[in-house]
């Protein structure tokens, strides 16, 4: 790759790519919105303003950079959010996809794209049906799901109608520094680190802990998703995942044994989803055979990780 873009560069998974990219020497363009939070942006990145459900913005930026690859990360990916603003989930994530992919369809058509989904796509999985495979089928259990699962398609339709080059990842969990407060590992390593520091009573706020969820470092992530682009076929949708699974509790748990200090759980019905998937657990034998890639940081490095990004910022 000589010359990328990447939407959602300034995010989780965006910024992460950026700087693995920009020392790999590669041109990497971002597209930023306006009200984009500043603190991961690579000085050496060059941004483009504009929202991916703006057509005009995004349609002029792929026609000005010609990238030969497009990361497409931006979305709305958190699963809660989705329930209480259904309609700016949906938007942002299917007709923010749909734009990029006119996009590549009138202005730069010999462009990869890679549609970033979701395990969120394969919902409910009924027993006997872990580990899951790209085949299962798809039951949404959230808008959020819903969004990914109709952006997955459109990148099918536009490889099958247009022939344009589009690679589905669908990504189980994945985490590490710089990740979003809102989402677990996360929030438990914020309030941790809060409570080290006196800042917050010695008590930990959590939701359900009974769901079981696949994780990868995003490190990790990020590699594969670079493979991906290299070597996947098009049109075609491919799990990335460690392909082994922890209930939130262990989370937890992992993550209070990092601190010496006591702390109490208090459940917190606000944290609480409407529906939650009990349990994800992925099977990437077809990405592993094809590239060759494996997740190589352990779980708990990822945990002490985002621990420690949440201690220095505190």
């Amino acid at each position: 790759m000589k010359k990328v873009l990447i939407t959602g560069v300034t995010a989780f998974v965006g910024s992460h790519l950026a700087d693995k990219l920009v020392k790999e020497e590669v041109e990497v363009h971002g597209i930023k919105r306006p009200r984009s939070r500043d603190e991961f942006i690579n000085p050496k990145v060059i941004y483009h303003e504009a929202d991916v459900i703006d057509y005009v913005g995004i349609t002029e930026t792929i026609k000005t950079v010609q990238p030969e690859v497009i990361f497409h990360l931006a979305a709305q990916s958190f699963v809660p959010l989705s329930w209480q603003a259904p309609t700016a989930t949906l938007n942002t994530n299917i007709i923010g996809t749909l734009n990029i992919l006119e996009g590549v369809r009138k202005f730069s058509p010999e462009t990869k794209v890679q549609v970033a989904g979701s395990s969120e796509e394969y919902g409910m999985v009924y027993p006997g049906e872990t580990p899951i495979k790209e085949g299962n089928p798809l039951r949404p259990m959230s808008p959020y799901g819903v969004s990914k699962v109709a952006a997955d398609l459109l990148a099918q339709q536009y490889y099958m109608s247009y022939s344009i080059h589009t690679v589905i990842t669908r990504a189980f969990n994945h985490e590490g520094p710089r990740r979003g407060e809102n989402f677990v590992t996360s929030s438990f390593a914020k309030q941790i680190a809060l409570i080290e520091k006196g800042k917050q009573e010695p008590t930990i706020k959590v939701g359900s802990l009974e769901a079981s969820r696949d994780f990868t470092d995003v490190r990790d992530m990020i590699e594969a998703y670079c493979l991906a682009v290299r070597i996947c076929s098009p049109g075609e949708p491919y799990n990335i995942c460690s392909g082994k699974s922890y209930k939130i509790q262990e989370v937890l748990d992992i993550l209070l044994g990092y601190s010496k200090i006591w702390i109490r759980v208090e459940k917190d019905a606000s944290r609480m989803r409407v529906s939650d998937v009990p349990l994800l657990l992925g099977d990437c034998t077809k990405f592993k055979k094809l590239t060759g890639w494996t997740s190589k940081i352990p779980f708990e490095q990822t945990l002490l990780d985002t621990l420690n990004f949440w201690r220095e910022r505190i």
